[in-house]
């Protein structure tokens, strides 16, 4: 079953590295920043990893209680993606509700975040096959 399915196409003559990004009905851009030759003409492809994280882990949260009848108020996911020479990378994610839960509720939202589905597909990897064709 395919769950998501995107189409990237860098067009000849755009400028530097931007791309044009189709997911369903939905375009996008994506675009490497200034300091990295780019033209900052969207988002880089680490933010949008970053989002995807990020996005689901709000939307399962969003889900799970709605499903406990639990207000969570507005619901903020900020992350940070790292990698130094000699250590592996890493994605740090902090978590925040509005509204005021209780201790064993944060405690429930902190183990469903650790199982979203985006967070399970980084943590366990997914394999990537690729083929190039001229078209």
């Amino acid at each position: 079953m395919i769950i998501s399915q995107v189409t990237v196409v860098g067009k000849a003559g755009d400028p530097n590295y931007v791309q044009q990004v189709t997911c369903g009905s939905h375009q996008l851009k994506a675009d490497e920043p200034k300091d990295r030759d780019g033209g900052d003409a969207g988002p880089a492809p680490f933010d949008y990893l970053l989002a995807a994280l990020g996005s689901c882990t709000s939307i399962t949260l969003r889900m799970y209680a709605d499903r406990k009848g639990w207000d969570l108020g507005n619901v903020t996911v900020t992350l940070d993606y790292k990698r130094a020479k000699d250590t592996a990378p890493s994605i740090r994610r902090d978590v925040s509700v509005s509204a005021p839960i209780s201790e064993e509720q944060r405690a429930r939202l902190a183990d469903i975040i650790e199982r979203t589905p985006v967070t399970l597909a980084i943590k366990q990897g997914v394999q990537v096959a690729s083929n190039v064709v001229v078209a």
